[in-house]
């Protein structure tokens, strides 16, 4: 009974993988667009994580920096 449920198991991950490659090939414009997301999701969280453990600056300093003072 092992066996069967192993092989079972089997079929059930390589239909899960084929379904899968096949959403990704026909939806590649979302799936890209869901990976930049993501990307800029995880750089906005490390630059963040990056302000919280530095010095603080004022405003001005800011705008003259933006502004290329």
């Amino acid at each position: 009974m092992t066996n069967s449920v192993s092989a079972d198991d089997q079929k059930m991950k390589a239909l899960f993988k084929e379904a899968i490659v096949e959403v990704m090939e026909e939806n590649q414009e979302l799936v890209s667009s869901l990976l930049v997301e993501a990307l800029e999701d995880i750089g906005l969280s490390r630059a963040i994580e990056e302000g919280e453990n530095s010095e603080s600056v004022s405003r001005e300093e800011i705008f003259k920096v933006l502004s290329g003072e």
